[in-house]
């Protein structure tokens, strides 16, 4: 039998043990030029702010609607039909309750009408440095595309109509995007800054 004090010093020895790191792969599905970003999270982090992260980090804006799937559950704006609940709510369930580890995978699905699909997979874990502040840009390529583009087959006429400029199609794909869109540019930098800014 375990006494008083000895269940204390156990719960004090865990207490003091460090954090735990998940490192986190993320790109997006069927766009060229491949974009992907590499995010280290805590694995306290909750999944409503994992998606919080993740669109500052393909510089989405959080119009529409998302979903996590992860071991054949889904999570993300709550859903009960028919007294089940087939959507499970993000707010309720942090990284560490889903038991992730080196390379499981899950995916995150953002704006389900133009179908922007993201592999989330888990390359390592490690401890937490107390200096550092996460989530955490550490590497990625290309600028996010713009999320109401009409998912990757509108990226895909955005991309050409930045190549053939003077088309009568590309033309209102050029009116409509603005000026300064470039999509080989990423400034991980400001990522990083705009993650910052996330409530913890």
């Amino acid at each position: 039998m375990i006494s008083f004090s000895e269940a204390k010093a156990a719960a004090r020895r865990k207490k003091q043990q460090p954090e735990r790191l998940l490192v986190l792969h993320l790109a997006i599905r069927e766009v060229e030029p491949r974009i992907w970003r590499r995010m280290v999270v805590r694995e306290s982090m909750w999944l409503s702010r994992l998606h919080d992260a993740i669109q500052v980090a393909f510089g989405w804006f959080d119009y529409q609607v998302h979903r996590f799937t992860i071991h054949d559950l889904v999570y993300g704006n709550p859903v009960r039909r028919e007294n089940e609940t087939v959507v499970e709510d993000d707010r309720d369930f942090a990284l560490a309750d889903l038991e992730l580890g080196p390379k499981d995978t899950f995916l995150y699905e953002y704006c389900f009408g133009d179908g922007w699909q993201v592999d989330v997979r888990v390359e390592k874990a490690e401890t937490a440095l107390k200096s550092v502040k996460y989530p955490l840009l550490t590497d990625g390529k290309h600028n996010g595309p713009p999320e109401d583009c009409g998912g990757p087959a509108g990226y895909k006429e955005v991309l050409y109509s930045l190549k053939h400029p003077d088309e009568p199609l590309s033309k209102e794909w050029l009116e409509w995007l603005g000026e300064g869109y470039d999509p080989l540019a990423l400034d991980l930098p400001k990522l990083t800054k705009a993650l910052a800014k996330l409530p913890k």
